[in-house]
């Protein structure tokens, strides 16, 4: 599910690379002579095929604004994607939560809800469901720098664990882990995997939970990592993503509870707001902020 304007674009390349990784071609079809991946057909959880033997993604793009989307669908990857899976509205909610929530996102919320439920139907993969995972990813460098360094499998495991990569902004030693779920790609053993997070498990600086001390799950993806030609990134040999459930999350919750607080002493679009939101409602979202950051807390103190 790809929504709003960096969802979308985060989408678009995110499925280029997709494509990039198991051979498939921009509209979709997969030559018969491919020799990426090797025979693996693991990307059928992400993508459905037809009876033409075109790739089709199990995704739905959702904007209010139609201009990102419509990049997509005059894209290099127009072919790919399925038309009722790109989903806009007419106008966007001009930065205001209560405008898109309220009253402009109504428009089109059944239609995304049903095209949901239907993709959801032929979904044969369940997936835990995770609130608010950190996401984190190693190494992050630029290709004039891999030429200098040699990343290991302890390297980058620890890179994981540096406020440096990860994706939302929170400092991981202010909080506790309940769980973490390691993916490697690339040129990664088992052995060199278990050492790395013994090593992890040592380091003081590091806590979980007492009551899930050894919160672990891996992944290793032997074939490795697929970049975009011209991106940014290096071609490396080995990297790894992370996803944990930690207590350090609260840090941006409380971050955004205050953005709130500052925004609303100044009455900022409170005018626009009043046009689509009661103010119960207002208060409804200020408290459900502060309840998160709380129970955060809690986990953090048992």
């Amino acid at each position: 599910m790809h929504v709003g304007q960096a969802g979308a674009q985060m989408g678009n390349a995110c499925w280029e690379l997709y494509c990039l990784e198991h051979g498939i071609q921009p509209d979709g079809q997969m030559p018969s002579d491919k020799t990426i991946g090797g025979g693996d057909d693991s990307f059928n959880t992400f993508f459905s095929e037809t009876g033409a033997g075109k790739h089709v993604p199990r995704a739905i793009f959702v904007d209010l604004e139609p201009t990102v989307i419509d990049e997509v669908r005059t894209g290099t990857y127009r072919q790919l994607f399925h038309p009722e899976q790109l989903i806009t509205g007419k106008e966007d909610a001009a930065n205001n939560y209560a405008r898109g929530h309220y009253t402009i996102g109504k428009e089109i919320i059944d239609l995304v809800l049903d095209r949901t439920r239907k993709l959801f139907q032929t979904n044969l993969v369940p997936y835990p469901r995770i609130h608010f995972p950190l996401a984190t990813y190693a190494p992050v460098i630029s290709a004039e720098k891999a030429y200098h360094e040699q990343l290991s499998v302890a390297d980058i495991t620890n890179a994981c664990f540096e406020p440096a990569n990860q994706m939302v902004k929170c400092d991981p030693r202010h909080g506790k882990y309940m769980a973490c779920c390691l993916l490697y790609r690339g040129d990664v053993v088992p052995k060199d995997v278990n050492s790395a997070i013994a090593a992890i498990k040592t380091k003081r600086t590091i806590q979980f939970v007492d009551w899930c001390p050894t919160g672990f799950k891996v992944g290793i993806n032997y074939q490795p990592p697929t970049v975009v030609p011209g991106g940014d990134l290096a071609k490396v040999q080995r990297a790894v993503c992370m996803l944990s459930n930690t207590t350090a999350i609260a840090e941006a919750w409380a971050r955004l509870d205050h953005k709130f607080d500052l925004m609303y002493a100044k009455r900022a679009f409170v005018s626009l707001s009043c046009k689509c939101v009661f103010v119960s409602h207002r208060l409804l979202v200020k408290t459900s902020l502060f309840l998160k950051v709380i129970e955060y807390s809690e986990i953090l103190i048992a």
